[in-house]
């Protein structure tokens, strides 16, 4: 499973089910059925200098644009890379 490089965020899995009226009367063969879903983590491939070396790593949507805002505004980009030091 891919995973962010700064967040840590992966897939993430769960059920999903229709919007099925309930049973209100009683007939319980018309409840809405439940599945199984994997809810995907929006992973972009992105190479970065770590330590001056190039690096192709995957970062989040959200963290890539909070890496784009903090370059943008004149300050260092906050990266938690304590558990995934290549």
């Amino acid at each position: 499973m891919a995973r962010c490089f700064i967040t840590g965020k992966g897939n993430l899995y769960g059920r999903s089910h229709t919007h099925h009226r309930g049973v209100a009367g009683g007939r319980w063969k018309k409840r809405a059925p439940k599945t199984a879903h994997i809810f995907k983590s929006n992973l972009q491939p992105v190479t970065i200098l770590l330590d001056g070396i190039k690096t192709k790593v995957k970062i989040s949507a959200r963290a890539l644009k909070r890496v784009k805002k903090d370059i943008a505004d004149g300050r260092k980009p906050k990266v938690l890379v304590a558990k995934y030091q290549v």
